[in-house]
């Protein structure tokens, strides 16, 4: 590359770059080439950018904030796709007006293969808020192409800003700065932001905690509104900077405030009234009135601060209503309550409220391609998803933002479906439970319990609605398989102790080796605390007279186990329960595969169908702490999970709809098969736990 520049460079600029003799130049190199007189839609120059931007003059001409790189393609339009085209070099130039004269920089780049990229980085002296022109032009096989700005091309300009803009401003009426606490928890805020400086194009942010964003500015005073939706309590911080054209950064503005809790609902109905009510008592909003087909009284979903629920009978007289309004027209809200439909079919109705022709909005379960799915429709624009099942508990919840435009369903605290936008109608008519406005009257009723109504006049954020929808695990059995007076093993909290039958046995050691001692066998001392479980293999089990957890539901079963035989020969059970023909549930070493199995039954009958999550493990062979196994059935999300050592990343899952409720009571070491009991574990079992309810992950992992 070879560079000339200034004054003293303009001569050789005439003579190698610009005079023409006789349809002769002389290049930079002294060689004389001919000069090629392409038509103005010939250029040889493609893809100009200056930085990294585009080619522009003008309002279009890139801001730099440092000296940029020039960048161009070059080829033959005749022949430069030719196999035989010669190469080409590049010469670029550059120039601006300086003290009344034309300062110029110019460089010529090696020879590359025709349709190569070429660059030149300008040499340092640029000067700061100029405007500088440059070109290019090519040189190939004794030709000289036209500069790019020549026929019907242009010169590209940019201006190297290297002065940062100052500071943003921040301001907000919604969530004001200081100490004093805002609401809150879902509800907008708009923050504006301007900028002292003139030449500011664009602010980049980020809330504390959240992914940074960017929002142009605009107006007289360079200004930004920037939307946000807290979702926690707390102190929160918004971090703004003004970036100009060139791209220079602010120092940026640290703006900090406090958001209150959310809003308790606007509108809340317990549904916990005493049975033979007429009406139902409101912790916040109007009293409901009830008709002829709303009992209360009704069951509610365990593992919930929810006590008691009305069933309502699907006819005309199975409903309750505030005879009043309780969403705003076309305002935000969320409304949520917990349902056990007695029936799936058709369309039936949670919540709704009036327009006078028809619902604003209605959230129940619709039927889709011949199932029924959960629903929430507003404006009669329906979001979906879930699977609605006879008898069985859910929390459904729709929320509307008119900020955003946006609705959205939830299914037992999770999002479902897609968030859609939609147009709402203006429903100022009354609010609805178990039914829907029609044309022609009320329909769509619902038949089953609902429980516990809630209405915000905010957005319900996800960590709410999570909670909202969450059913809490609760122990039912802990078997610390300590001692075993008269072979009966106590539960913990004085529930349904597990029997040992013959070939079962406590171990119990008054003194542990030390596994530093090289003569120590871990199989000397117990898996927990001061026993366990030993089971032969031939006979040995322990079990509760009855069921301990209904496997119809929600359930979470967990155990140490460590297996005696280093080859075992057999397949072998440590948890199980069913019914009368096979398990429900159960867990078992299978060595033919060298994993454990999780094994659920779709029916209590003999050949049903099965479905099976395993995991590899090593058998013990006696020795060591042995494998903490966990089983989670969770039918809000009709998935079942297999934990092996108790952590999410050993689990295997599947996906599972058909359980049932077997009437067995629990097996500690064998399970049913073919022939009757059988599968019978040889080795040792310990701290064994039932819940009802689905733990979390994390929560396995804190069992042990």
């Amino acid at each position: 590359m070879r560079e000339t520049s200034g004054a003293g460079r303009r001569r050789s600029a005439r003579l190698g770059a610009l005079s023409l003799v006789a349809g002769v130049a002389l290049t930079t190199q002294g060689m004389a080439v001919a000069v090629a007189d392409p038509a103005p839609d010939r250029s040889w120059s493609s893809e100009l950018e200056t930085g990294g931007r585009a080619c522009g003059a003008g309002e279009t001409r890139a801001y730099v904030h440092a000296t940029p790189s020039l960048r161009a393609v070059l080829s033959d339009p005749v022949n430069g796709g030719q196999p035989d085209a010669p190469p080409v070099a590049a010469e670029f130039e550059a120039w601006w007006t300086a003290d009344g004269g034309t300062e110029r920089r110019q460089a010529t780049m090696t020879a590359k293969p025709q349709g190569s990229v070429f660059s030149w980085q300008l040499p340092e002296g640029i000067p700061a808020d100029t405007v500088v022109s440059w070109h290019v032009r090519a040189l190939s096989g004794g030709t000289v192409s036209p500069w790019s700005s020549e026929g019907a091309g242009a010169a590209c300009e940019f201006v190297y800003d290297r002065e940062a803009p100052q500071a943003p401003v921040v301001s907000s009426a919604d969530y004001p700065d200081g100490d004093a606490w805002t609401d809150g928890v879902g509800v907008h805020g708009t923050f504006h932001v301007t900028s002292p400086s003139e030449d500011v194009e664009f602010y980049r942010y980020n809330f504390r905690g959240g992914r940074q964003l960017t929002v142009q500015a605009s107006g007289p005073d360079r200004a930004a509104d920037i939307d946000y939706l807290p979702e926690s309590p707390g102190l929160h911080g918004l971090e703004v900077q003004a970036f100009d054209r060139a791209g220079n950064g602010s120092t940026p503005t640290n703006y900090q405030f406090r958001v209150g809790s959310g809003r308790v609902p606007a509108a809340r109905w317990k549904l916990a009234d005493a049975a033979g009510s007429h009406t139902a008592a409101a912790e916040a909003g109007p009293v409901a009135r009830a008709g002829a087909g709303a009992a209360f009284g009704g069951a509610a979903p365990s593992g919930t601060d929810v006590t008691s629920s009305v069933s309502l009978d699907g006819t005309g007289h199975g409903f309750l209503t505030p005879d009043a309004p309780v969403v705003a027209p076309g305002g935000t809200f969320s409304a949520g309550a917990w349902v056990r439909p007695a029936a799936v079919d058709g369309t039936r109705t949670v919540v709704s409220q009036d327009t006078g022709q028809g619902p604003a909005f209605t959230l129940g379960l619709r039927q889709d391609d011949g199932k029924p799915v959960w629903s929430f429709a507003v404006g009669g624009t329906p979001l979906t998803g879930g699977v609605p099942e006879t008898g069985e508990w859910a929390h459904v919840l729709g929320r509307y933002d008119a900020r955003t435009g946006k609705a959205r369903l939830y299914v037992n605290g999770r999002a479902v479906g897609d968030e859609r936008t939609v147009t709402p109608a203006a429903g100022d008519g009354s609010f609805q439970i178990g039914r829907a406005q029609g044309a022609a009257g009320y329909r769509d009723r619902w038949q089953g319990e609902v429980g516990d109504v809630r209405v915000y006049d905010r957005v319900a954020v996800a960590d709410e609605v999570a909670g909202l929808g969450t059913r809490k695990a609760q122990l039912l059995g802990h078997w610390a398989l300590e001692t075993a007076p008269g072979g009966i093993s106590a539960e913990s909290d004085g529930g349904q102790p597990l029997k040992l039958g013959p070939g079962a046995s406590i171990f119990r050691t008054d003194e542990t080796c030390d596994p530093l001692d090289p003569d120590c066998n871990p199989g000397d001392w117990p898996l927990a605390d001061e026993g366990h479980l030993n089971l032969d293999g031939v006979s040995g089990y322990a079990a509760t007279e009855k069921p301990v957890v209904d496997t119809g539901d929600s359930y979470t079963v967990s155990a140490t186990v460590r297996l005696a035989d280093q080859e075992p020969d057999h397949p072998m059970t440590v948890l199980s329960q069913g019914g009368a023909h096979g398990d429900a549930f159960k867990v078992r070493y299978e060595p033919s595969t060298f994993s454990w199995e999780l094994v659920m039954s779709h029916a209590d009958g003999p050949g049903a169908a099965e479905t099976v999550v395993a995991r590899y493990a090593e058998p013990d062979g006696g020795q060591g702490a042995g494998h903490r196994i966990a089983v989670v059935h969770d039918i809000a999300a009709d998935r079942i999970t297999l934990f092996v050592d108790g952590y999410a990343e050993t689990a295997g899952t599947a996906e599972f709809r058909d359980g049932w409720t077997s009437g067995g009571g629990l097996q500690v070491g064998r399970g049913r098969t073919a022939d009757g009991w059988g599968e019978y574990l040889h080795g040792a079992v310990d701290q064994v736990r039932v819940f009802s309810g689905a733990l979390t992950d994390s929560e396995i992992s804190a069992l042990w």
